[in-house]
């Protein structure tokens, strides 16, 4: 498993001006089977996807795929670690951690 952080490196502006083919790129590797969990960090200075993938490699091939990387607005810094525990109800968790009124999304 990956934990992956982008680090901002331009002006929200132009991070905004370049979500929607961000969004798109998510939305093809969470299809792919590749990512699991995907946000923004508070503040906003960058984003945290949990991955799957054989190995770090592949995850930072992907990775160069986003336009974020493609256009230089972000550094992407990849975590590899093994997952030995998880909590049962982890799905619950996940939907309880969102603001109230809010619906869990990716």
């Amino acid at each position: 498993m990956f934990v992956i952080e982008l680090i901002y490196k331009a002006d929200l502006s132009q991070i905004d001006a370049h979500m929607k083919a961000h969004v798109a790129f998510l939305e093809k590797y969470y299809a792919a089977g590749n990512f699991l969990v995907s946000g923004r960090k508070i503040p906003r200075d960058g984003g945290i996807i949990l991955a799957v993938g054989k190995d770090k490699q592949q995850i930072e091939a992907i990775l160069k795929e986003d336009p974020f990387h493609e256009h230089g607005l972000a550094e992407f810094r990849v975590i590899e670690f093994r997952a030995s525990q998880r909590a049962d109800d982890i799905q619950k968790r996940i939907e309880g951690s969102s603001a109230p009124g809010h619906r869990a999304q990716r």
